[in-house]
Protein backbone atom coordinates (compact mmCIF):
# COMPACT_ATOMS: atom_id res chain seq x y z
CA UNK A 1 0.00 0.00 0.00
CA UNK A 2 2.83 2.23 1.08
CA UNK A 3 6.34 2.02 -0.58
CA UNK A 4 9.12 4.22 0.15
CA UNK A 5 12.21 3.65 -2.72
CA UNK A 6 15.10 5.32 -1.88
CA UNK A 7 14.64 8.80 -0.27
CA UNK A 8 17.16 11.14 0.21
CA UNK A 9 16.84 14.21 2.00
CA UNK A 10 18.98 16.75 3.65
CA UNK A 11 18.79 20.80 4.79
CA UNK A 12 21.09 23.57 4.66
CA UNK A 13 21.85 25.31 8.20
CA UNK A 14 23.73 28.27 7.70
CA UNK A 15 26.91 26.05 5.53
CA UNK A 16 26.71 23.28 7.57
CA UNK A 17 24.77 20.38 5.53
CA UNK A 18 22.43 17.87 7.35
CA UNK A 19 21.35 14.97 5.77
CA UNK A 20 17.80 13.03 7.16
CA UNK A 21 17.89 10.15 4.55
CA UNK A 22 20.48 9.03 2.87
CA UNK A 23 18.38 5.91 1.00
CA UNK A 24 15.50 5.26 3.35
CA UNK A 25 13.48 2.46 2.18
CA UNK A 26 10.06 1.40 3.52
CA UNK A 27 7.17 -0.77 2.67
CA UNK A 28 3.53 -0.67 4.61
CA UNK A 29 0.89 -3.27 4.09
CA UNK A 30 -3.02 -2.21 3.84
CA UNK A 31 -4.49 -2.15 6.97
CA UNK A 32 -2.25 -2.60 9.32
CA UNK A 33 -0.87 -0.28 11.96
CA UNK A 34 2.72 0.86 12.88
CA UNK A 35 4.39 2.45 15.47
CA UNK A 36 7.63 4.74 14.28
CA UNK A 37 9.92 5.17 17.44
CA UNK A 38 13.20 6.97 17.48
CA UNK A 39 14.89 9.68 19.06
CA UNK A 40 13.79 13.40 18.90
CA UNK A 41 15.67 14.87 15.70
CA UNK A 42 15.89 11.42 14.16
CA UNK A 43 13.48 12.89 11.49
CA UNK A 44 10.46 11.09 12.17
CA UNK A 45 8.03 14.36 11.09
CA UNK A 46 10.06 14.48 8.37
CA UNK A 47 9.13 11.73 7.34
CA UNK A 48 5.54 11.89 7.87
CA UNK A 49 5.88 15.23 5.97
CA UNK A 50 7.88 13.30 2.72
CA UNK A 51 5.15 10.65 3.31
CA UNK A 52 2.07 13.01 2.89
CA UNK A 53 3.82 15.19 0.21
CA UNK A 54 3.86 18.33 2.54
CA UNK A 55 7.24 18.21 2.06
CA UNK A 56 9.62 17.11 -1.35
CA UNK A 57 12.56 14.57 -1.35
CA UNK A 58 15.81 15.55 -2.85
CA UNK A 59 15.64 11.72 -4.43
CA UNK A 60 13.49 9.04 -4.12
CA UNK A 61 10.10 7.58 -4.57
CA UNK A 62 6.74 8.07 -2.72
CA UNK A 63 3.98 5.82 -3.73
CA UNK A 64 0.88 5.00 -1.88
CA UNK A 65 -1.68 2.47 -4.18
CA UNK A 66 1.83 2.51 -6.89
CA UNK A 67 0.97 6.27 -7.33
CA UNK A 68 3.89 8.13 -7.01
CA UNK A 69 3.02 11.33 -5.07
CA UNK A 70 6.36 12.76 -5.58
CA UNK A 71 5.72 12.98 -9.46
CA UNK A 72 2.55 14.98 -9.41
CA UNK A 73 2.79 18.86 -9.29
CA UNK A 74 1.00 21.39 -7.52
CA UNK A 75 -2.55 21.45 -7.08
CA UNK A 76 -2.78 17.36 -7.91
CA UNK A 77 -0.88 16.70 -4.85
CA UNK A 78 -3.12 18.56 -2.30
CA UNK A 79 -6.14 17.00 -3.81
CA UNK A 80 -4.79 13.58 -3.87
CA UNK A 81 -4.27 14.41 0.17
CA UNK A 82 -7.53 15.31 0.50
CA UNK A 83 -8.87 12.30 -0.69
CA UNK A 84 -6.30 9.85 0.48
CA UNK A 85 -4.17 11.13 3.71
CA UNK A 86 -5.91 11.20 7.33
CA UNK A 87 -4.15 13.51 10.02
CA UNK A 88 -4.22 13.63 13.19
CA UNK A 89 -1.62 15.96 15.47
CA UNK A 90 -0.04 16.01 19.06
CA UNK A 91 -2.44 19.30 19.69
CA UNK A 92 -5.52 18.60 18.00
CA UNK A 93 -5.59 21.12 15.03
CA UNK A 94 -8.90 21.73 15.65
CA UNK A 95 -10.33 25.03 13.97
CA UNK A 96 -11.97 26.82 17.09
CA UNK A 97 -14.27 29.17 14.88
CA UNK A 98 -16.41 25.90 13.82
CA UNK A 99 -18.27 23.48 15.91
CA UNK A 100 -17.23 19.91 16.58
CA UNK A 101 -19.74 18.56 13.70
CA UNK A 102 -18.27 20.89 11.21
CA UNK A 103 -14.56 20.18 11.69
CA UNK A 104 -15.55 16.69 11.16
CA UNK A 105 -17.59 17.28 7.89
CA UNK A 106 -14.77 19.85 6.70
CA UNK A 107 -12.72 17.05 4.73
CA UNK A 108 -15.68 15.62 3.31
CA UNK A 109 -16.74 19.39 2.31
CA UNK A 110 -13.30 19.83 0.78
CA UNK A 111 -13.76 16.86 -1.97
CA UNK A 112 -17.16 17.96 -2.59
CA UNK A 113 -19.45 15.06 -0.17
CA UNK A 114 -23.49 16.00 -0.52
CA UNK A 115 -24.15 17.70 2.70
CA UNK A 116 -27.26 14.66 3.19
CA UNK A 117 -23.76 11.93 3.20
CA UNK A 118 -21.35 14.14 4.94
CA UNK A 119 -24.05 14.49 8.08
CA UNK A 120 -24.27 10.85 8.14
CA UNK A 121 -21.05 10.11 8.25
CA UNK A 122 -20.84 13.37 11.01
CA UNK A 123 -23.35 11.33 12.91
CA UNK A 124 -21.66 7.89 13.31
CA UNK A 125 -18.25 8.61 13.61
CA UNK A 126 -19.31 11.15 16.81
CA UNK A 127 -21.47 8.32 18.15
CA UNK A 128 -18.51 5.82 17.41
CA UNK A 129 -15.53 8.14 19.15
CA UNK A 130 -18.10 8.80 21.94
CA UNK A 131 -19.26 12.39 21.35
CA UNK A 132 -22.87 11.30 20.61
CA UNK A 133 -24.55 14.39 21.12
CA UNK A 134 -21.65 17.01 21.11
CA UNK A 135 -21.77 17.64 17.29
CA UNK A 136 -22.90 21.81 17.78
CA UNK A 137 -20.53 22.44 20.97
CA UNK A 138 -17.30 24.37 20.14
CA UNK A 139 -13.34 22.71 20.59
CA UNK A 140 -12.76 25.11 23.90
CA UNK A 141 -15.83 23.10 25.44
CA UNK A 142 -13.91 20.10 25.24
CA UNK A 143 -11.41 18.40 27.29
CA UNK A 144 -8.10 17.42 25.71
CA UNK A 145 -9.20 13.66 25.50
CA UNK A 146 -12.68 14.67 24.00
CA UNK A 147 -10.75 17.29 21.45
CA UNK A 148 -8.71 14.00 20.53
CA UNK A 149 -11.69 12.32 19.55
CA UNK A 150 -12.98 14.73 17.41
CA UNK A 151 -9.71 14.99 15.61
CA UNK A 152 -9.49 11.63 15.24
CA UNK A 153 -13.36 11.53 13.90
CA UNK A 154 -12.32 14.28 11.66
CA UNK A 155 -8.75 12.39 10.10
CA UNK A 156 -11.32 9.31 9.32
CA UNK A 157 -14.68 11.46 7.74
CA UNK A 158 -13.15 10.86 4.05
CA UNK A 159 -12.01 7.54 4.16
CA UNK A 160 -8.67 7.99 4.08
CA UNK A 161 -6.23 5.13 2.34
CA UNK A 162 -3.48 6.37 4.58
CA UNK A 163 -3.66 7.65 8.35
CA UNK A 164 -0.68 9.64 9.79
CA UNK A 165 -0.55 10.27 13.28
CA UNK A 166 2.50 12.78 15.31
CA UNK A 167 2.51 12.07 18.77
CA UNK A 168 -1.31 11.63 18.71
CA UNK A 169 -0.82 10.71 22.78
CA UNK A 170 1.80 13.57 23.26
CA UNK A 171 -0.74 16.07 24.71
CA UNK A 172 -2.84 14.03 27.08
CA UNK A 173 -2.42 12.03 29.89
CA UNK A 174 -1.39 8.61 30.54
CA UNK A 175 -5.04 7.07 30.98
CA UNK A 176 -6.86 9.37 28.46
CA UNK A 177 -3.97 8.74 25.93
CA UNK A 178 -4.62 4.96 26.28
CA UNK A 179 -8.10 5.14 25.67
CA UNK A 180 -7.24 7.59 22.54
CA UNK A 181 -5.04 5.32 20.96
CA UNK A 182 -6.93 1.88 21.62
CA UNK A 183 -9.98 3.82 19.72
CA UNK A 184 -7.19 5.06 17.18
CA UNK A 185 -6.32 1.76 16.40
CA UNK A 186 -9.99 -0.28 16.68
CA UNK A 187 -11.65 2.79 13.88
CA UNK A 188 -8.67 2.05 11.53
CA UNK A 189 -8.89 -1.34 11.62
CA UNK A 190 -13.16 -1.16 11.26
CA UNK A 191 -12.02 1.75 8.37
CA UNK A 192 -9.42 -0.41 7.02
CA UNK A 193 -7.10 2.63 7.03
CA UNK A 194 -3.37 1.78 7.41
CA UNK A 195 -2.18 3.66 10.09
CA UNK A 196 1.15 4.68 10.94
CA UNK A 197 2.03 7.00 14.20
CA UNK A 198 4.70 8.59 15.34
CA UNK A 199 5.38 8.42 19.37
CA UNK A 200 7.88 8.40 22.19
CA UNK A 201 5.44 6.09 24.06
CA UNK A 202 5.72 2.70 24.81
CA UNK A 203 2.49 2.15 25.60
CA UNK A 204 1.44 3.32 21.88
CA UNK A 205 3.97 1.35 20.17
CA UNK A 206 3.01 -2.31 22.26
CA UNK A 207 -0.99 -1.14 20.42
CA UNK A 208 0.67 -1.36 17.16
CA UNK A 209 0.78 -4.42 14.75
CA UNK A 210 4.63 -2.99 13.97
CA UNK A 211 7.26 -1.24 15.28
CA UNK A 212 9.85 0.47 13.36
CA UNK A 213 12.62 2.37 14.89
CA UNK A 214 14.30 5.30 12.56
CA UNK A 215 18.41 5.77 13.19
CA UNK A 216 20.83 7.23 11.61
CA UNK A 217 18.76 7.74 8.92
CA UNK A 218 17.50 4.27 8.21
CA UNK A 219 14.34 2.15 9.65
CA UNK A 220 14.64 -1.15 11.22
CA UNK A 221 11.83 -3.33 12.94
CA UNK A 222 12.11 -3.11 16.60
Amino acid sequence: MLSVEQLHKHYLTGDRRQTIFDGLDLRVDSGGVTALVGASGSGKTTLLNLLSGIDDPDRGRVLIDDIDIHARGEPARTLFRRHHIGFVFQFFNLIPTLTVGENVALPMELIGMDDERSRIRVDDLLARVGLDGMASRFPETLSGGEQQRTALARALAHKPKLLLADEPTGNLDETTGAQVIALLSELARDEGTTLLMVTHSHAVANAADRVLRLQHGQLSDN
